[in-house]
């Protein structure tokens, strides 16, 4: 397949560029492939959509402040994002500007609260940095650091704690897993009263969900990596919901990845921890989802082509389709999308080779 197979027209006035307010009040639209249909609810009816013995898998990372302002060794400003940590106190990181920033050179932020040294240029033109800081770093990225958004974004974000889920614990994501930016705690409590489990899991997200797919044909597309972890409590309950007859609920495509990553039969995980390049696209066989709870991709994306590989590369169009003319909000802070697969569309996406 080409990569032109996964575009779609999108107004750029449709690009949400600032949250809904109560985060459970935003749109969701219903993807039903059993019955064929397509309905229009808000985010807070999902409860009527599972049942008890489910299960929803969620992402618990939490996004750093990683947005870095500096100054260079002779005055000049300089601008880092953290991408990933590659060992103790050393980053893969972006820099500006890039011809500046040379191995070699220093970075001082905050005065001298962290210092960066440019250790060596990676493949995709970022830096490998290592830094020296007074005290953690992790509480001088709190004191010195930013939040970053998406690019798409335009919009000052008021309160930071927007770009977190309810339930992130644990820092390490350089951009949000957003699908479960639409919970708030009392309808995780409604969820919970109706006998459905919250397990969660962790992939720590890479800014490469960003990167468009620039490979003509998408079999040449090399996926970014990103750090997971399924503990062993998380994979025993997991691996418990189909045969009590449950269903699991992947909320958003970094759970799906984490699941499918971890997978070592259809409905059971094994626990540990890694990297996963994991590329889900048509022709995949799921093993670990049975519905999915995501927002509305970029156009020409792997998370495009990740939903297209559960419901159909068509089917999926058509209903992005619906939602441009419905005027659905999209991307991060848009509106989301339920999708009750089936054994239809799993068909369907698996002959889309």
């Amino acid at each position: 397949m080409k990569t032109s197979d996964f575009v779609y027209e999108l107004p750029e006035e449709l690009i949400a560029q600032t949250p809904i307010e109560p985060r459970d009040h935003s749109r969701l639209m219903v993807v039903d492939c059993a019955r064929d249909v397509e309905e229009d609810r808000h985010f807070y009816d999902i409860v009527d959509y599972l049942k008890p013995g489910d299960a929803l898998v969620v992402n618990e990372t939490r996004v750093l402040p990683a947005r870095l302002y500096g100054v260079r060794e002779n005055g000049g400003p300089a601008e880092l994002l953290l991408l990933k940590q590659v060992g103790p106190k050393r980053w893969e990181t972006l820099v500006k500007p890039g011809r500046r920033l040379k191995p070699g050179a220093t970075v001082y932020f905050g005065g001298n609260k962290l210092i960066g040294h440019i250790l060596d240029v990676t493949d995709d033109g970022g830096r490998i940095i290592e830094f020296e800081c007074e005290g953690t770093m992790e509480s001088v990225l709190d004191e010195l650091g930013e939040t970053p958004l998406p690019p798409y974004i335009h919009e000052k974000l008021e309160d930071k704690e927007r770009y977190q889920t309810v339930y992130a614990r644990q820092q390490g994501s350089a951009a949000a897993p957003t699908a479960g930016l639409h919970f708030t705690e009392e309808l995780i409590q409604k969820i919970k009263d109706k006998g459905v489990e919250i397990i969660p899991v962790l992939l720590h997200v890479g800014l490469g969900t960003f990167r468009p797919v620039k490979a003509e044909n998408i079999e040449e597309h090399h996926m970014h990596s990103e750090y997971y972890e399924i503990t062993e409590e998380a994979a025993r309950r997991i691996n418990a919901v189909r045969p009590r007859g449950g269903r699991i609920v992947a909320v958003g495509t970094t759970s799906v990845r984490t699941l499918e990553s971890a997978a070592v039969a259809d409905g059971v995980v094994a626990a540990g921890s890694g990297w996963t390049d994991i590329f889900i696209k048509p022709g995949y066989h799921y093993r670990m989802v049975d519905m999915l709870i995501t927002n509305f991709h970029l156009p020409g994306s792997t998370l495009l082509m990740l939903v297209s590989a559960l419901m159909g590369r068509k089917r999926t169009l058509r209903v992005y389709a619906q939602a441009v003319d419905r005027r659905y909000r999209f991307f991060s802070f848009g509106d989301a999308m339920l999708i009750i697969p089936g054994q239809r569309c799993k068909d369907e996406a698996e002959k889309e080779e």
